[in-house]
């Protein structure tokens, strides 16, 4: 019979599932396995995590989920991490996300999830540490939701002196041209940086 190296699996499940974090009851529907076995497995890798010192994250439980996070002693070194100007680059999510911040403010972070397809969440915390996006405020109706926009430091980024200098784009059904917004921005800020 198979070994199941079930810390290996619930490591990459927490991993993928990043800031959203996992249930116990979302664990144990994944592995299969009985919520007693899967809050058991979690207390292990968490264990692991805690006694080897040479690790540099940990298992932590917030508002009922369980999420990967860094080692609080690592803190200087994160800092430096985001301050530094090598991290400038922004990943390709980012830039998708900003362009449809930018050509739509204000918008939800689930109107942004529903041009884009996938969740957001990780490119919102990565703009918002740049302070390139702000909440701006928030929805009206059931949950109001927060609203996102540029910033100030947006335009000095970009080189802008205000948002209507943005690249124009065609008059067409949302539809049609939402992936092309974000192509079209990616291109201009590729261009920024690279100039």
């Amino acid at each position: 019979m198979e070994i199941v190296n079930w810390q290996s699996i619930l490591e990459s499940l927490l991993f993928a599932a990043g800031d959203e974090g996992l249930t116990l009851k979302h664990v144990a529907e994944v592995l299969d396995v009985e919520e007693l076995k899967a809050g058991e497995i979690i207390e292990e890798l968490r264990q692991v995590y805690e006694k080897d010192t040479n690790r540099g994250i940990m298992i932590v439980q917030l508002a009922g989920t369980y999420q990967l996070a860094t080692k609080k002693e690592n803190a200087a070194y994160l800092k430096r991490l985001v301050d530094s100007p090598n991290t400038s680059a922004l990943s390709q999510a980012a830039l998708e996300t900003l362009a449809i911040i930018a050509y739509k403010q204000p918008i939800t972070r689930t109107e942004i999830e529903e041009i884009r397809g996938v969740k957001t969440e990780r490119p919102l915390h990565t703009l918002m540490t740049k302070a390139l996006i702000k909440e701006v405020g928030r929805a009206e109706g059931t949950g109001r939701a927060y609203l996102y926009g540029t910033t100030k430091e947006f335009l000095d980024y970009f080189g802008l002196k205000n948002i209507q200098e943005l690249p124009k784009l065609p008059d067409r059904v949302e539809e049609e041209f939402v992936q092309e917004e974000a192509d079209l921005f990616f291109e201009k800020f590729q261009e920024s940086l690279n100039s």
